[in-house]
């Protein structure tokens, strides 16, 4: 037997993507998603500020505040965001109308998040940044160039590069 959780009222429907490094279970997970005003902003451009995004996102409520992503060695922005709003309602027309839009020349993806923790602000890839931005092959001048495993095959190491000037 299926249960079906009803969504309140004025809600945009939540995706099913889940975080899989959420601390609980899934019907805790469930639960925060439904009563949560934050939302997880991704294929930010590297160079994206908060004041761009503070613009964008504030036409649709006030917002609390902004958790840039960071890359967790360099500590740089690696792409995403958390936003939160202080009112669901507003989380859920941004939700509804800013996911999909530009922003820095890239469009941007909202989702709802279950709550922002802190340490979730950094990147999860093996290099420290994005995962997703390990394994991209191509070129993407907003995110950083080449993909972090695909850059390490196409250009040298500068070791290499000394050699091949030596030659």
């Amino acid at each position: 037997m299926t249960s079906k959780m009803s969504l309140p009222s004025g809600s945009a429907a939540i995706s099913s993507y889940r975080d899989q490094h959420f601390k609980g279970n899934r019907v805790e997970q469930e639960r925060l998603l439904l009563q949560s005003s934050t939302l997880y902003v991704g294929n930010l451009s590297f160079y994206t500020t908060e004041e761009q995004i503070h613009e964008l996102f504030s036409k649709c409520g006030d917002v609390k505040r902004i958790i840039m992503g960071l890359d967790k060695v360099q500590k740089t922005p690696c792409g995403f965001c958390f936003l939160e709003y202080y009112l669901r309602e507003d989380a859920a027309n941004a939700l509804r109308y800013i996911n999909g839009t530009r922003l820095d020349d890239r469009i941007v993806r909202t989702d709802w998040d279950a709550g922002f923790k802190e340490g979730r602000q950094y990147g999860r890839g093996k290099s420290g940044g994005q995962v997703r931005d390990e394994y991209r092959t191509d070129f993407d001048e907003g995110r950083g160039g080449y993909g972090k495993i695909v850059a390490g095959r196409i250009r040298p190491k500068p070791d290499q590069q000394k050699l091949d000037y030596l030659s």
